[in-house]
């Protein structure tokens, strides 16, 4: 389940570009983007994932506690970093009273078993830009306590260096998409026999909205 983080993309071709629908590049809302370290805005970041059920439906869930940090040079969007960590106890159901707990299930040792193993991290290794304002995203996952590497297709959403009377600080945003095997992980609970769909998938496909903070420009990282 994660990391929906993720944001190479963003920046990947974002802060070199206007959005579609400006003319004028000079008054492009990325210019002047300072270069530093970007911090997740967590009231504007969701990260969720979906799973195959019985071959019915695709279950989604989510987790609801997580941090980042962006290092990104806009003139030098390729060689950006990117670190990420998620609490697999904040994972939200919608159904934690049903019978049994539906949320401490998933967390329990069947899946996550979050209790031992209370992070999920990420780490970038390489971002590939792929068009003037989307990437692929590879990084260092840790789940479940296994590390393997994990890619997802990012796409820049926006962003400005601060707004004249009002937040001063910059600000940009992204959407990301990837999947990943939980068996990679050691999570097989449940996965189908072959040849059926009798359990819960083994693919896991996880998105996310988000949105970094910077610094002032005037406070740019030199």
């Amino acid at each position: 389940m994660l990391i929906r983080t993720l944001t190479g993309a963003l920046i990947a071709g974002g802060m070199t570009c206007a959005p579609a629908q400006a003319t004028d590049t000079a008054a492009a809302p990325t210019a002047g983007l300072p270069a530093a370290a970007y911090t997740l805005e967590k009231t504007h970041a969701s990260l969720t994932f979906r799973v195959d059920h019985l071959g019915l439906s695709r279950y989604t869930a989510r987790f609801t506690r997580l941090d980042a940090t962006l290092t990104i040079d806009p003139a030098d969007p390729a060689a950006a970093t990117l670190t990420a960590t998620v609490d697999p106890r904040s994972l939200e159901t919608d159904f934690p009273l049903a019978q049994p707990d539906f949320d401490a299930q998933i967390q329990g040792p069947q899946f996550l078993d979050a209790a031992k193993y209370p992070e999920i991290a990420f780490r970038s290794t390489r971002i590939e830009l792929t068009g003037p304002s989307t990437a692929r995203l590879t990084g260092d996952l840790l789940l479940h306590g296994v590390t393997r590497p994990v890619a997802m297709n990012a796409t820049f959403n926006g962003g400005y260096a601060g707004i004249p009377g009002g937040p001063p600080e910059a600000r940009i945003g992204f959407s990301a998409i990837g999947t990943l095997k939980r068996s990679d992980f050691g999570i097989t609970y449940g996965i189908p026999a072959p040849g059926t769909t009798l359990g819960v998938g083994d693919e896991v496909e996880f998105m996310l909205e988000v949105e970094f903070i910077g610094p002032p420009a005037a406070r740019a990282a030199q």
